[in-house]
């Protein structure tokens, strides 16, 4: 690559260069719009994979199996981003993260073609486990090459603003994957959403991953980097670089430890954890719950604009760490809030607002043994209506025995909430959007500031994939966790326990980042 186009690119004039930079913008937020959608599809549709490729017999152990293949993507995300980095900062932005969409779109689209479990047995999980990991590898390489290849192209007192773009991308996939289930939902009857409807969202990404190839295919290389290279000043060992060299180390562990673990842990409570918090422990029905979540991330996702523009202003330190101190004391009167909306003990039932059945079927496995449901549903003045099964299983003598006594019966629970509730619960998460737009929407520009060209990829990566991989990855099966132990063992506030992992790792970042990260903003130029 000769330093012809970084020249070309320094001469355009300023209006040039923004034309230059939005269609530079358009190819790489596509792309990783895209792999955001492919990854999020899993996490959204979590509670129906538990039923295809987990064992039936124990739905709790299933959602739990499935949020931990889910955990396990985010996990291996810092493998992806250290083997994709130092592919990015030896041969360039623009190839690296072209193999990594492939690779993504790919394994997304075979997910949706596994048989379940019923059918290949424990083959079932296994698969969707080793396809989740290469999604994990490609979206570590991927932010990293997008955010580095945007700043690159941005001019100096602008980098927040442009960067700040990349940052739509991850709420937008969340977004737009709700929107793809909600259409094939409701495109489609219960029954055929449930055998094979919920496979459409994965064969579609499929359509997009060829749209954004071809892309992502005609950009040119970033000019920074093209110059880095036509000097001959590239790295010839990125990781060694990164991690080896304890002044640049330094800056790895603080980007770490000061910025991307708080971020990581608000972006996932703001939007998975409270999808799941909504859906599991609040028992709304799962319709409702995608279209409130849809409308309070689509009001919040231009604030993550208005807050990279900010951090151009006022410096990337005071808006990152004022929306995690905000955050911090903010969850747990809004979890609070949202949880007693719809506790059913404070509300009137109807006249005559108590229906009952009961359903009896001949259970799936054993033939002389029958499975009895008890229906019953419930409707409330202000317009709530929920239904309660509760299913028992009967054998030729009576009741199943377990320990001695009748076996527990299996109950399920959903509540169909009211639109003064519901428009109630949309304001809670566009708050939690907020918080999530002011600690995410400048983070792209301020790890690209923190690290020098030969070596950004690499280093930036990184901490942002432990940060928001392993940190924010593992906040939705940790916070189901604590919440079960916390109902289990009787406690009186049992829904929040899962908010003090979120809470203690947010304190932490903050302290070290107030205590160490500089206020001003950075140049990124070697």
């Amino acid at each position: 690559m000769s330093d012809s186009h970084h020249v070309q690119y320094e001469n355009l004039s300023d209006k040039q260069k923004n034309r230059t930079i939005w269609s530079v913008i358009m190819a790489s937020s596509l792309g990783t719009l895209i792999e955001w959608y492919d990854f999020y599809i899993f996490g959204s549709l979590a509670i129906v994979l538990a039923t295809k490729f987990f064992p039936a017999d124990n739905p709790t152990a299933a959602f739990l199996s499935t949020l931990a293949t889910f955990a396990a993507g985010f996990v291996v995300r810092p493998f992806g981003a250290l083997f994709f980095g130092r592919l990015g900062d030896l041969i360039g932005r623009k190839y690296t993260f072209l193999v990594t969409l492939l690779i993504m779109g790919f394994s997304t689209f075979l997910i949706g073609c596994i048989p379940s479990y019923e059918t290949i047995g424990f083959m079932a999980p296994v698969l969707v486990l080793i396809l989740r990991l290469l999604q994990g590898l490609a979206l570590g390489g991927e932010y990293g090459g997008a955010a580095t290849y945007v700043a690159e192209y941005a001019q100096p007192d602008r980098r927040g603003y442009w960067t700040s773009w990349i940052q739509t991308t991850a709420t937008a996939g969340l977004f737009i994957s709700l929107i793809v289930i909600l259409i094939t939902k409701t495109s489609l009857s219960t029954e055929e959403f449930d055998n094979w409807g919920w496979r459409v969202p994965f064969w579609i990404s499929i359509l997009m991953v060829i749209v954004s190839y071809f892309i992502r295919k005609n950009m040119k290389e970033s000019p920074l980097f093209a110059k880095a290279k036509s000097e001959g000043k590239t790295s010839t060992n990125p990781l060694k670089e990164s991690f080896g060299n304890r002044f640049n180390f330094k800056f790895v562990l603080l980007a770490l430890f000061g910025a991307t673990m708080g971020q990581g842990v608000i972006w996932y409570t703001g939007q998975f954890y409270a999808m799941s918090f909504i859906q599991k422990v609040m028992n709304i029905d799962t319709t409702q719950v995608d279209s409130l979540m849809a409308i309070g991330l689509f009001l919040g996702t231009p604030f993550f604009v208005f807050f990279g523009w900010l951090s151009d202003k006022v410096g990337r330190k005071a808006v990152m760490m004022t929306g995690m101190l905000i955050a911090i004391l903010a969850y747990r009167p809004i979890y609070s809030a949202m949880f007693n909306s719809v506790d059913v003990a404070k509300k009137e039932v109807s006249a005559d607002g108590i229906t009952e059945k009961r359903t009896v079927k001949v259970h799936d496995k054993i033939a002389a043994d029958s499975l009895i449901t008890f229906h019953k549903e419930i409707a409330y003045t202000d317009g709530t209506l929920m239904k309660r099964d509760s299913i028992i299983h009967w054998s030729a003598a009576g009741p199943v025995m377990k320990d001695g006594k009748i076996e527990e019966p299996k109950v399920t629970k959903s509540v169909k909430i009211n639109d003064d509730t519901k428009w109630y619960l949309v304001f809670l998460v566009f708050i939690q959007v907020i918080f999530v737009t002011m600690v995410y929407g400048p983070i792209a520009a301020f790890l690209v500031e923190m690290f020098p060209v030969r070596i950004r990829y690499t280093s930036m990566s990184l901490p942002y994939h432990i940060g928001n991989g392993v940190f924010g990855g593992l906040l939705p099966a940790v916070a189901t966790y604590l919440v079960t132990t916390g109902k289990d063992a009787g406690h009186e506030g049992w829904y929040l326990e899962g908010l003090w992992y979120p809470i203690g790792v947010a304190a932490v970042c903050l302290v070290i980042g107030m205590i160490y990260i500089k206020n001003k903003n950075q140049n990124i130029h070697d």
